[in-house]
C-alpha cells in the first residue's frame, strides 16, 4: 500500500509505536511517506535516519517547543483542548495538503495518524480530501488518563494541567471518534473509555484494539548477562506526570519497606528527562537515576527485577512488555496489566499495595530459581503476544477495511 503517515513527534526507539509500526510496515513491502514535526538537533538527527529505511520517505519540519506552548496559549479561551493544538503546523498541514494533492506521484491509499496531537492534521485532510480513507491512532483515551491524573498525580504540574484540559478533551475526544474512517486503540479499557465519550446520536467511526508491541530482534535477543543482586530497576520517560508519580510512590511508600529488610537493594530509575525532584532523589546513595541512555536493555538484563508500580495510566504499558522480552522478572500493579493477557504468578507477579510490593520485590531477591522462571514465562508471552511484526499484520487489516469504511465527510 501506498500510505500517509502524519506523526506530531519523531518516531525513534523512544517513540516506539510508531517508530515500530512504521519500519515493520515498509519491511513488508508497504511504501511510506512520515509527515513530522522535530524540536532538536537529536530529533532531526532521528528523522533522517528514519529517512534510510527502504520504502520510507519523511517529511520533517522544524518547530520549537515555545511554537507549541504558543499554540496552547492563544487556545487557552476556546474550548479546544491544548493537547490537540499543541503539535499543529501550518507549514506541515500545506505540506500534506500538496502532498494528497499532487498528480506527479501515485495516490495514497490510506492516511494513518497518530494520537490526539495529531488529530487535526487528520480532520484537515478530511476537510480537502473526504475520499481519502482515514485511521486515527488514538494510542490510548487521553481522557480517561487525564481523569486519573487529575486526583491522584503527584506531580503539581501534571495535576494542574489535566484539571485545566479534562473537560475539553473529554468533548474533543467524542467528537473525533467520528471524524474519521477507523480509529485504532491499545486496549479495551481505552476503547470503551472512548465509546462512553461520544454523544448518543453520533455513530462513532469502527474502532479496533492495536496493542503496543516489543521489537522482538532488539529486546528479546539481547545478550544474556548476569544479573545484580538485589537491584530494582524503574524505566520510563520521566518527564512524563504517569512516570513521577510511580516513582514517587515507589520511593516513598515501597522502597523503605524493601530497604527495612534488605538495607543493601539498590533501586536504579532509567530514562529521559528527569525533573529536579527526580533527579535530587540520587541523594540516597541507594538510588541510581540515569536520565537518558544510549541502550536501555543492560539495564533491564542486569536487574534482579523490574517494578510497574503502576497509579494511574492508559493502555499498555511499554516499561513492562520491554523488560518481559528481557527475561527480567516483574512486578506490577493490577492497573498496569489490564490491557493484558499475561498470567498473574507464572508470566509476572502482581501487587495491590506496598506492604505486597516490598513482599514480592523480596521473595525474588530470596528465591532466584523462582525469578527466572517467571521471567523466561514472561519472555515467551511477549514472543506470543506483542512481536510488532504481527500487531502489523492487523494493522494492515485495519487500513483495508478502512478502504472499505465510509467515513465522515463533515468538517
Amino acid at each position: 500500500m501506498n500510505i500517509l503517515f502524519i506523526v506530531p513527534y519523531v518516531p525513534n526507539l523512544i517513540r516506539v509505536r510508531s517508530f515500530n509500526l512504521i519500519r515493520q510496515l515498509a519491511k513488508r513491502g508497504n511504501n511510506l511517506t512520515v509527515c513530522t514535526l522535530w524540536t532538536d538537533e537529536h530529533e532531526r538527527r532521528d528523522a533522517d535516519d528514519l529517512a534510510e529505511y527502504p520504502g520510507v520517505e519523511v517529511v520533517a519540519l522544524y518547530q520549537s517547543r515555545w511554537q507549541s506552548l504558543w499554540n496552547c496559549i492563544i487556545t487557552l479561551p476556546s474550548t479546544t483542548p491544548l493537547q490537540a493544538v499543541y503539535s499543529w503546523q501550518p507549514g506541515l498541514a500545506a505540506r500534506i495538503s500538496g502532498l494528497l494533492g499532487s498528480s506527479d506521484r501515485p495516490p495514497f491509499e490510506v492516511v494513518h495518524v497518530e494520537h490526539l496531537r495529531g488529530a487535526r492534521f487528520g480532520v484537515y485532510v478530511k476537510s480537502l480530501f473526504p475520499e481519502i480513507p482515514v485511521v486515527w491512532d488514538s494510542v490510548d483515551c487521553i481522557s480517561y488518563l487525564f481523569e486519573q491524573a487529575a486526583g491522584l498525580s503527584r506531580s503539581i504540574f501534571g495535576k494542574m494541567v489535566t484539571r485545566l484540559d479534562l473537560n475539553r478533551t473529554r468533548r474533543y475526544e467524542g467528537w473525533l471518534a467520528s471524524r474519521f474512517n477507523r480509529a485504532i486503540i491499545t486496549s479495551t479499557m481505552d476503547k470503551q473509555a472512548l465509546l462512553d465519550l461520544v454523544p448518543n446520536n453520533v455513530q462513532p467511526a469502527p474502532i479496533d484494539i492495536l496493542p503496543n508491541g516489543v521489537d522482538w530482534e532488539y529486546f528479546g535477543e539481547s545478550e544474556a548477562m548476569p544479573r545484580d543482586p538485589a537491584t530494582v530497576v524503574f524505566s520510563g520517560k520521566m518527564s512524563y506526570h504517569a512516570n513521577i508519580t510511580m516513582v514517587t510512590y515507589l520511593v516513598n511508600e515501597i522502597m523503605p519497606l524493601v530497604w527495612g529488610e534488605r538495607p543493601n537493594a539498590k533501586l536504579i530509575i532509567v530514562g529521559k528527562d528527569p525533573p529536579k525532584n527526580i533527579l535530587a532523589l540520587a541523594q540516597n546513595p541507594a538510588i541510581t537515576v540515569t536520565g537518558t541512555v544510549p541502550d536501555l536493555r543492560p539495564y533491564l538484563s542486569k536487574a534482579t527485577l523490574a517494578v510497574v508500580p503502576l497509579v494511574y495510566g492508559a493502555g499498555s504499558q511499554l516499561k513492562l512488555l520491554e523488560a518481559m522480552a528481557c527475561g527480567t522478572p516483574v512486578v506490577a500493579s493490577p492497573r498496569a496489566i489490564m490491557a493484558l493477557r499475561a498470567e498473574p504468578g507464572k508470566d509476572l507477579l502482581v501487587a495491590h499495595t506496598p506492604a505486597e510490593f516490598a513482599a514480592k520485590i523480596l521473595e525474588l531477591f530470596d528465591h532466584p530459581e523462582m525469578a527466572n522462571q517467571i521471567g523466561l514465562s514472561g519472555r515467551q508471552y511477549i514472543r506470543d503476544h506483542h512481536r510488532w511484526a504481527a500487531i502489523t499484520e492487523r494493522l494492515e487489516r485495519v487500513y483495508q477495511a478502512a478502504a472499505q469504511t465510509p467515513g465522515n465527510e463533515k468538517n
